[in-house]
């Protein structure tokens, strides 16, 4: 097993309804490499997944929101799910957090309806992103490039379509962590 994110830390933003895969699957690559991951969420305790629309399980928060900083990790994911990113994309809270993983010119991942986090802090325009279909007409509004491939990758942001791309988002998550900063990671400027 491979070392190589040994010592790096994953913010894994999400509140209840994200989707369940796409929040274990990358913690468990970081943690596979040697990282650590830790869910921040504007909730306190626990926070509940789904599985598509069915309820999954339960998951312990590590830090509330309000007490989580970008500077203490070295990438941040935002997880889909239809529920997670509505609320989080409406928390002044979620959108500054986001926007300081940009500002630090740290990667970013963002997988499914994550994006839309993306689009209501203004990190989106002039950027090359994916997403899940549904959502890939509201990038396009924001100003974004859009293709629809199972990843894509833009100076350290990464962003991918679903849980079927879920092997190779992990792999891009495990490599941009581990690279560390970006030079091209900027906050972007809203049309």
């Amino acid at each position: 097993m491979s070392k190589r994110a040994e010592g790096k830390k994953l913010a894994i933003l999400a509140t209840n309804g994200f989707e369940q895969i796409e929040l274990t699957s990358p913690k468990d690559a970081i943690q596979n490499a040697g990282g650590q991951a830790f869910i921040v969420s504007p909730e306190n305790g626990r926070i509940q997944g789904n599985n598509h629309r069915d309820l999954g399980d339960y998951f312990d928060v590590d830090t509330s929101l309000d007490d989580a900083k970008a500077e203490d990790y070295d990438a941040l994911l935002i997880p889909g799910g239809l529920f997670s990113p509505d609320a989080l994309r409406t928390n002044q809270a979620a959108l500054d957090f986001t926007s300081a993983f940009f500002e630090q010119k740290k990667p970013v991942f963002a997988i499914c309806h994550g994006p839309q986090v993306l689009i209501s802090a203004n990190l989106v325009n002039g950027r090359h992103v994916t997403s899940i279909e549904s959502v890939q007409q509201d990038l396009k509004n924001a100003g974004a490039k859009v293709t629809d491939s199972p990843v894509v990758v833009d100076k350290g942001l990464v962003t991918s379509r679903k849980p079927d791309d879920l092997s190779q988002f992990n792999d891009k998550i495990v490599e941009e962590i581990c690279e560390g900063k970006h030079d091209g990671q900027r906050q972007s400027v809203a049309a």
